[in-house]
């Protein structure tokens, strides 16, 4: 008797390492931002800062899916069609959420009206509820799926697209958002994927540059 060799699944866990940076900073930019006090655009300043990288990665992370992801899924996996569709029209609300949130922002930096304030508030809730759905079914649905289907040379190209659509100067601060809640696992994974002399870079200067910022953001300091 032959025996056929099962196809080694592809690693797509770093997408739910991911995954926890926009559900930790989207359930947390909503609580910083309504306790600003009124006219404080200095404070509103930070924030507002913070929130566009957190912005900009999620709309990052959103287009290598649009152009690498579903269109191999969708010539691959044609039962799991509608699926597919149903993430995309997800993605289509997400961005909607995004386009809204950033004239907001500007208005509420300038001013930090109350009035202004809470539509941030609410547009940052807003978008939350939005982005669970989409991730939780995501993660159940379509990683495995991926696994299935999607080579990890595919698979890794989706990540240097994100890295691609990120500017230089923001990708360590957004890596250390990443390593925040990651297993030492994880991090060993992820920090196995960069170049030594950027490796020892992300855990020395861009590990306390990240620090810096990040207790900025979240206690005002």
């Amino acid at each position: 008797m032959t025996q056929t060799s099962t196809p080694p699944l592809t690693d797509v866990h770093d997408m739910v390492v991911v995954h926890r940076v926009f559900r930790r900073e989207l359930r947390l930019l909503p609580e910083l931002v309504r306790d600003v006090a009124p006219g404080d655009t200095g404070r509103a300043a930070v924030l507002a800062g913070w929130a566009r990288m957190v912005l900009q990665g999620l709309h990052g992370h959103h287009t290598s899916e649009d152009l690498l992801l579903w269109p191999k899924l969708l010539d691959r996996c044609e039962p799991d069609a509608e699926l597919v569709h149903r993430m995309e029209e997800q993605h289509e609300r997400v961005h909607a959420s995004l386009d809204a949130l950033g004239p907001a922002l500007d208005r509420w930096e300038a001013e930090a009206r109350p009035a202004v304030r809470e539509e941030v508030a609410a547009g940052f809730d807003a978008l939350r509820g939005t982005l669970l759905e989409h991730l939780d079914e995501e993660e159940r649905e379509i990683l495995p799926m991926a696994a299935r289907h999607i080579t990890q040379a595919e698979w890794d190209e989706l990540g240097e697209h994100g890295l691609k659509e990120t500017s230089t100067k923001d990708l360590p601060i957004l890596f250390g958002a990443v390593l925040e809640e990651a297993t030492p696992e994880e991090r060993a994974h992820m920090l196995g994927k960069v170049p030594l002399p950027v490796r020892v870079l992300m855990r020395t200067v861009f590990a306390r540059r990240y620090q810096r910022l990040i207790s900025r953001v979240r206690s005002g300091r």
